[in-house]
């Protein structure tokens, strides 16, 4: 299967990795506007966002989104019109997914996370690297879990939320959509949307709006 990769930052060159592990996959396309003209090296195309139409083959190609903010990657979503299944979902070979959980198209399970049993994860999310999502937690789409964050038993994650790195979430708590976690944080009390929460325990320090400022 062919990958065309959507993004070519510091995220992107992580997915290129992860997906060097498999066999049956190989790097198509890297497309990014910051690429202003289409160009070939080594069997990769390189262009900008506006070659997707061009080199995206039908049942022979997937797209991923290898963006890091969480308002881009639905933007570009919604701008590429694509079905849910052009999208590939791309585990690592080493992280441990349960079985009984469900990941969604578009979403990136970086090395060593965990996705234990009745886990449900939506579309477009990114859980990086060693980020731990517990029994029976639902994440909607559009969401970044960070390096080394925990997201223990019964969670529930509205859309586009960012959990920072080393963050923890104590069990049966609710994020509510586009909030943001800072690293390090110790979630002990549900977050109403908009709000960005620090500290241990989380507190609320501001309301956010414009998230594709928030990388």
């Amino acid at each position: 299967m062919k990958i065309i990769i959507i993004g070519n930052g510091g995220h992107s060159s992580v997915v290129q990795d992860l997906i060097s592990n498999f066999e049956d996959l190989t790097i198509h396309a890297i497309l990014d506007d910051s690429l202003q003209e289409r160009r070939t090296a080594e069997g990769v195309i390189y262009g900008p966002t506006s070659e997707l139409a061009d080199v995206f083959q039908q049942n022979s190609t997937k797209v991923i989104i290898a963006i890091g903010n969480n308002a881009i990657r639905k933007r570009l979503t919604a701008q590429f019109k694509l079905n849910s299944e052009d999208y590939i979902t791309l585990t690592h070979p080493t992280a441990v997914v349960s079985r009984r959980a469900s990941i969604g198209n578009g979403t990136v399970v970086m090395a060593n996370a965990v996705i234990n049993a009745g886990a449900v994860i939506g579309d477009h999310s990114i859980i990086n690297t060693a980020g731990i999502v517990e029994h029976d937690s639902l994440m909607e789409s559009y969401i970044h879990l960070s390096p080394a964050a925990v997201l223990t038993g019964n969670i529930k994650v509205g859309e586009g939320v960012q959990i920072g790195a080393g963050a923890t979430v104590i069990p049966g708590m609710s994020i509510e959509e586009w909030s943001v976690v800072g690293a390090g944080a110790v979630v002990t009390k549900s977050i109403s949307a908009f709000q960005m929460a620090v500290g241990c325990p989380a507190k609320v320090i501001k309301s956010i709006r414009n998230m594709e400022r928030i990388s």
